[in-house]
């Protein structure tokens, strides 16, 4: 079954409630209807709203039948028609795989002045490490406030407990800045054997330790010398809206 991946519109804040968080994306969204109502008809902006909204409180896109379900349609045919239409426009592709991805916000024109286009690329652990995804499942639009002009950036979705007294807990989204060093103290993205993992960065002479911040008394410090590289450093994370 398609799925169709795709940006959405939100602020980030280090300390903000996820009221916050709404009350910016809806903010954000409405300027993007104002500019985007020439281009788009109201059916799809609708479902460019209902596919970003899917991705910000499942943390996935919705499939065909699910968008056909948000948008009221009796056959999913419908929903597949709105997604061709929307891929004609641009602002979508659809990939080898069957899924769709919506194309980078600059493709659909200026969103807002004051927010850059951040990719979504896949998930990693905060226990166990594991397997990044490469794949860019969407583009979101992040406050430069948070997101500094000049630099690199990167969405990742957490998994697991191991840095829940960090504030990072299961399902949220963590926005990295993206650099290969990190200081004592910082949360990172490390890669260890080609799979990711959040923790807390450390160094004492030749050893780095990337140490937990857990309730779960299970999760352990892992000590490296030179077997992992820092993909970044955490500067925000989006709680999980669910």
């Amino acid at each position: 079954m398609a799925r169709v991946s795709c940006s959405r519109a939100l602020t980030f804040h280090l300390s903000d409630t996820s009221k916050a968080l709404d009350k910016q994306h809806t903010e954000t969204y409405t300027l993007y209807v104002m500019r985007a109502r020439e281009r788009f008809s109201q059916k799809q902006l609708e479902a460019l709203k209902h596919i970003r909204d899917w991705l910000v409180r499942q943390g996935r896109p919705p499939s065909v039948r699910e968008l056909m379900a948000a948008l009221a349609y009796k056959s999913p045919r419908s929903a597949q028609d709105i997604l061709e239409q929307l891929r004609a426009k641009g602002a979508i592709r659809k990939l080898p795989s069957g899924e769709y991805q919506l194309m980078g916000d600059s493709d659909l024109g200026p969103l807002h002045p004051q927010t850059v286009s951040v990719p979504l690329v896949g998930a990693a652990a905060c226990g166990g490490p594991m397997l990044a995804e490469e794949h860019i499942e969407g583009y979101i639009a992040v406050s430069t406030a948070i997101a500094k002009p000049g630099r690199k950036y990167f969405l990742l979705r957490a998994r697991g407990d191991s840095m829940d007294k960090a504030g990072i807990r299961d399902g949220d989204m963590v926005l990295v800045r993206q650099q290969p060093t990190a200081d004592q103290g910082d949360k990172v993205v490390a890669l260890i054997d080609q799979e990711a993992t959040i923790k807390e960065y450390q160094r004492a002479k030749n050893i780095v330790v990337l140490r937990p911040r857990s309730s779960n008394p299970r999760h352990q410090p892992i000590l490296l010398t030179k077997d992992f590289r820092v993909q970044g450093v955490v500067e925000a994370v989006v709680p999980n809206l669910e």
